[in-house]
């Protein structure tokens, strides 16, 4: 059986590298921000939006906005303790995706909650950020699937080995 190319496997590291550094100082700029980062009206604009949404007071912006802060640093964790798995096991092991694509819902999930607002309110720039990240965990979680595909069918026996095994428990 064929393994996973190189290629492959460097761009799901450079994918949650991304989202480890730029959503890491993202998280901890909102979260160490007084008012969670919505003084910065460009970078909290998704917030805003989902807040008129609901209809949220201003301190329950301001809860939301923590609560995004939090997800976004939940990303980055997973993402940073994935890179760490594959790092230690190279040459020696498959590194367990599950961390990573728990990590990639997580984008998806945000990056969805942040586009409804940036295309309600006809902002491009903030609508094209948030389709970046739902193209980047796209295609980190079809290389993980991909990944995970060839090492089920190494794992496998194939065909001919069964039939042999068989004839050989016959006789």
């Amino acid at each position: 059986m064929r393994k996973v190319s190189g290629a492959s496997v460097a761009m799901v590291m450079a994918i949650a590298l991304y989202f480890t550094l730029f959503w890491g100082y993202e998280a901890l700029r909102v979260l160490t921000s007084p008012t969670y980062g919505l003084e910065d009206v460009w970078r909290s604009q998704y917030v805003f939006g989902v807040g008129s949404y609901f209809r949220l007071e201003p301190m329950a912006l301001m809860k939301l906005a923590a609560f995004f802060g939090a997800i976004k640093l939940m990303v980055a964790l997973t993402c940073a303790v994935h890179i760490t798995d594959r790092l230690r096991k190279v040459g020696n092991g498959k590194a367990d995706a599950d961390v990573l694509e728990g990590g990639l819902i997580l984008v998806v999930a945000l990056s969805l909650a942040a586009a409804g607002p940036a295309a309600w309110t006809h902002n491009g720039d903030l609508l094209r950020e948030q389709v970046l990240n739902l193209l980047l965990a796209a295609i980190a979680v079809a290389l993980c699937l991909v990944e995970r595909n060839y090492a089920r069918r190494a794992e496998a026996p194939s065909a001919a080995a069964l039939r042999v095994e068989r004839l050989s428990a016959s006789h």
